[in-house]
């Protein structure tokens, strides 16, 4: 399924976008984002630049790119949070705007060695804790 760029929050940047996450960075390729939902403390998603539908649309250098877009926002998570793992989540039946959800998974924490949860509704933060958490994230970028 192809979504329309002008119904896309992606590319919109709509009010809907701004509900569910905060942007921190533009990217080679993309955009960063804080999840504002932190059930998985310090998630995140990366969004390709432009409205594609799936990897396999992107040139090798573009698609290279985007992934390695991904690689540096992960490795900043890393950094900043310690998880055991992040989990990648790339789904888009729905929304078909290449992105990739980054959930950091914890031991003791939530959905540890199970999927995680696409939006579980639990744990929300100040405005002031969303802006740490960027900033931990960000000077690990």
């Amino acid at each position: 399924m192809q979504s329309d760029p002008k119904q896309c929050l992606y590319c919109t940047n709509n009010q809907t976008l701004h509900d569910l996450m905060i942007e921190f960075a533009q990217l080679s390729v993309s955009r960063a984002f804080l999840f504002k939902e932190q059930t998985y403390r310090g998630r995140c998603l990366v969004a390709y630049k432009d409205h594609v539908n799936d990897l396999n649309e992107l040139s090798d250098e573009d698609r290279n790119a985007f992934m390695a877009d991904v690689a540096k926002v992960t490795s900043a998570m890393q950094k900043a949070f310690n998880p055991e793992k992040i989990n990648y989540g790339a789904y888009s039946d729905k929304l078909s705007h290449l992105h990739f959800h980054l959930a950091p998974k914890y031991v003791d924490g939530p959905d540890y060695g199970g999927v995680f949860q696409m939006n579980p509704g639990k744990v929300y933060l100040t405005d002031a804790e969303y802006a740490e958490m960027i900033e931990k994230i960000k000077a690990n970028l």
